[in-house]
């Protein structure tokens, strides 16, 4: 419990930039009554947030609508509960996150996006978070392009109790795979991690290379993948789109981590993610250590937004 609530201070202290200027700025704009010139202020904030066109259309179609058609006349209010049922509006598309029941032992998890995104890092505070739940997680290096991935991914395991399973540089990525998830059977673990290389989604070779990754992770065990993650840096706002629409296009993305909260993200491309691509936000990245990471909650994260 200790380390969830580490998590959650860590995301509204990440939130606290973008809630000091535009969020917060919309949170006194929504003090007054609608009329059209609040409208067009209110575009502009979430528009500049990076909430995107059409989320942004969605959220205040809809706000006029109610603000005209019900007794209820404190726009902010109404905002807040828009807003979380945008986000709360997709359901879970894997086997794990979201669902009732057991997991299937072991679970494997992709986590796949472009160079930069914070890949590695994600995976180390996955790893940290059911190693300390008391689960066996098992690493895969797949990453076996990246100057110093596996060495970096090896410094995560040792630091969170994690098994890390890998080859020499240059090695076939799924190879890596294959071998990690044998292990993780043999080993009696309940988790694989796979850390694939940083594609260039517009690199279409690159993108097959990570398919075949995902076809032999579903040969060597049926049902496998059970979620395919995409971590998307948070701070490079409306471009998170594509790339999200180009992975899911290529290997099912499932879900996503939304990494770098802290780095001067503006915090509203997550309504852009759900809206425009339905896919659910499942984590929280809020700094750089470990523990700096937080489940996704739509009504905590609307009220970290739009605080006083």
């Amino acid at each position: 419990m200790h380390r969830l609530l580490q998590g959650e201070k860590g995301r509204d202290k990440a939130l606290e930039s973008t809630r000091r200027t535009w969020f917060g700025r919309l949170a006194s704009l929504f003090q007054r009554s609608w009329d059209d010139a609040l409208r067009q202020e209110a575009e502009e904030l979430l528009l500049g947030a990076d909430v995107g066109v059409q989320a942004t259309a969605l959220l205040l179609d809809r706000l006029e609508a109610r603000w005209r058609g019900e007794k209820q006349k404190e726009l902010l209010h109404l905002l807040r509960q828009e807003m979380v049922a945008l986000l709360q509006k997709v359901s879970p598309r894997g086997q794990l996150w979201g669902r009732e029941g057991p997991w299937p032992r072991p679970a494997v998890v992709l986590v796949v996006g472009v160079n930069g995104a914070g890949k590695t890092t994600s995976i180390g505070k996955l790893a940290h978070l059911y190693t300390s739940e008391g689960m066996k997680v098992v690493l895969a290096a797949a990453d076996t392009f990246r100057a110093a991935a596996i060495e970096q991914l090896r410094r995560w395991g040792e630091m969170v109790g994690a098994d890390v399973v890998a080859q020499r540089e240059g090695a076939d990525p799924a190879a890596v795979v294959y071998d990690a998830i044998s292990a993780a059977v043999a080993r009696h673990a309940d988790l694989v991690l796979v850390d694939t290389a940083g594609r260039l989604h517009t690199k279409a070779h690159l993108m097959e290379e990570l398919r075949k990754v995902q076809r032999v992770v579903a040969r060597r065990l049926p049902g496998a993948p059970h979620e395919v993650l995409l971590v998307l840096d948070a701070t490079i706002g409306q471009n998170s789109i594509q790339q999200a629409r180009v992975f899911t296009e290529a290997v099912g993305v499932t879900g996503v981590f939304l990494a770098k909260l802290d780095g001067g993200a503006k915090g509203g491309v997550a309504f852009a993610i759900v809206h425009e691509m339905g896919l659910p936000i499942l984590f929280l990245g809020t700094g750089e250590g470990p523990e700096d990471l937080a489940f996704f909650d739509a009504e905590r994260f609307v009220d970290a937004l739009l605080r006083p």
